[in-house]
């Protein structure tokens, strides 16, 4: 059973994600050839604050607009 797992920054609208988690499992199944129902994706959200790049959290270095 393939899990794949992604790290993305909150506010990704319920579609896009929906959309990735097709994308993924499609390219899961092509690669290794394994049943699509034994794939497994997890969507990790993360807060900008809790996720920091080069010492600086990402909501400084990304501030929304």
């Amino acid at each position: 059973m393939p899990v794949v797992r992604i790290d993305l920054w909150k506010g990704r609208e319920k579609e896009k994600k929906k959309k990735l988690i097709e994308k993924v499992t499609a390219a899961v199944v092509d690669t290794i050839d394994c049943p699509t129902e034994a794939v497994h994706v997890i969507i990790n959200e993360i807060e900008k604050d809790d996720w920091g790049i080069g010492g600086t959290p990402a909501s400084v270095k990304f501030p929304d607009k």
